[in-house]
């Protein structure tokens, strides 16, 4: 049986600078790339069924420079919206609204998305890659809090206790079973060859 491998993109320069980054379609930057790349190793063992990938460019070019080939870009796997918080950081957000989690408010103001709605959609992905899993690993290129919802949501935990599941960029997780049931079964993998810039 196969896992459902979870792949944060590169760093680009809004998660080097902890920006919440969900619709706004930004670059990798060049240590991003070269963490992509450096993927290639964790992922080679690997036999895809499918690659999916979320519409973000971000994603779509760490699969390529992981040496992926995407078969199908899934909007249900863009990053959780942010609305009014999008590209402000976490302490730009404490010191205005000292209150304020993601993981119980949902994103800020009419375009941020709801704990619940972020959920669903990363409910339909995980149900519709598992019966693929027979045929092998079904991989999600996607992004930070999405990912981490889906762990939690595999688990059949609420969205919110994805809050417990950190994730680096360019990190690998996957989705399994132990003993029938749903497990993670690898966490946050990065590749160590890869230095951040000084």
């Amino acid at each position: 049986m196969g896992e459902i491998v979870l792949i944060r993109h590169g760093e680009t320069t809004w998660s080097a600078s902890g920006q919440h980054t969900s619709v706004t379609d930004l670059d990798l930057t060049e240590h991003g790339a070269a963490q992509a790349k450096a993927l290639k190793p964790l992922l080679a063992g690997r036999r895809f069924a499918a690659v999916w990938s979320s519409p973000r460019k971000r994603a779509l070019v760490t699969a390529d420079l992981a040496g992926l080939d995407v078969d199908a870009v899934i909007p249900d796997l863009a990053e959780w919206a942010y609305g009014d918080y999008e590209g402000r950081t976490g302490d730009e957000i404490a010191a205005e609204d000292p209150h304020w989690s993601l993981w119980t408010d949902g994103g800020k103001g009419p375009a941020g998305e709801r704990p619940e709605q972020v959920a669903a959609r990363l409910d339909r992905a995980l149900a519709e890659a598992e019966p693929l899993l027979v045929q092998g690993d079904v991989a999600f290129v996607a992004h930070g809090h999405s990912l981490r919802v889906a762990a939690a949501r595999w688990l059949g935990r609420p969205p919110r206790d994805g809050r417990d599941f950190t994730i680096d960029t360019a990190s690998v997780g996957a989705l399994g079973y132990e003993h029938g049931g749903h497990a993670v079964t690898l966490w946050n993998l990065t590749a160590p060859a890869v230095a951040p810039p000084e």
